[in-house]
């Protein structure tokens, strides 16, 4: 064994090991500080670079589920709506029918019609107040619903990112509206006679099974934006989960990891200082 003032390669040694820990320390008080493991890629970069395509397929997501939301708000509103109008409708129905009785006197047919009268104007009331966020899916000016329904592109060929999406079409309910559900019901509808109101029987019937037909139009389009959004609320859970897998520190291993580097630090110092001291020894060759 040689002995030199100059080298000393047992300190050098003790010395490495003793970078290594507190590199090692450093490592793990960063993964307990961000409850990362990888937080950047200098740390794994294809685990960073995965994770970061995968929050951005996440972001993505969350854009969507708000589209639904949007979406299946205004559509209720719609349902909501409609369904009054559908029970108005079976109501002034009634009124009629009880108007084309010939053997009731004016007075009462009067007052039938004048109850006809306010339903009818409660139809237009709930059509005209049935907006949510600036769409009225019952007026026929009230425009249509469009939404996110994924992160697919319809079109990938076209270069230009077409999004799928899902649309619910205007139920057109305006009073009096040539071609509409309510064709043959105008704001000036009367059954102040028998002969009116054998006519408003048979025309409420029509109304009644348009307006049914297109009630389960729109039951449909509620049902399949529900189905979506739950199915996008679940995805967006699956890649949240797949992200933390990637980059998320277990915080058990790393606290028994911290324990065991701490020890191994303040042996390594220990260890450090017998080495500097062995060319002391040294002094005493020449006694």
């Amino acid at each position: 064994m040689a002995f030199s003032v100059n080298t000393n390669t047992g300190a050098m040694a003790a010395l490495q090991s003793l970078n290594a820990t507190n590199k090692g320390l450093e490592q793990v008080q960063s993964r307990i500080n961000t409850g990362l493991k990888v937080s950047s890629t200098k740390d794994d970069s294809a685990s960073y670079t995965i994770a970061q395509t995968l929050r951005g397929d996440q972001g993505g997501l969350q854009a969507v589920g708000a589209s639904l939301s949007r979406a299946k708000s205004v559509t209720d509103v719609a349902v909501a709506g409609a369904e009054s109008i559908s029970d108005i409708v079976n109501q002034m129905k009634q009124k009629a029918q009880q108007a084309s009785d010939g053997g009731i006197d004016t007075e009462s047919r009067t007052a039938i019609n004048k109850d006809f009268e306010a339903l009818r104007e409660q139809i237009k009331t709930i059509v005209d107040s049935s907006t949510f966020n600036g769409t009225n899916l019952l007026k026929a000016s009230g425009g249509t619903v469009t939404a996110l329904q994924s992160l697919s592109d319809t079109d990938s060929n076209s270069g230009t990112y077409t999004p799928d999406s899902l649309s619910v079409d205007n139920l057109e309910l305006d009073l009096g509206r040539s071609g509409g559900t309510f064709e043959k019901l105008t704001t000036t509808s009367k059954i102040d006679t028998a002969a009116l109101a054998k006519t408003m029987v048979n025309d409420l019937g029509d109304i009644a099974k348009n307006l049914n037909a297109k009630l389960s139009t729109l039951g449909a389009a509620s049902r399949k934006i529900d189905a979506q959004a739950s199915y996008t609320s679940k995805l967006s859970d699956v890649v949240e989960g797949g992200i933390g897998n990637l980059v998320d520190a277990d915080m058990a291993k790393e606290s028994a990891r911290l324990q065991g580097l701490q020890v191994k630090q303040q042996l390594g110092v220990q260890a450090l200082s017998i080495a500097n001291q062995a060319p002391q020894t040294i002094t005493s060759l020449f006694r």
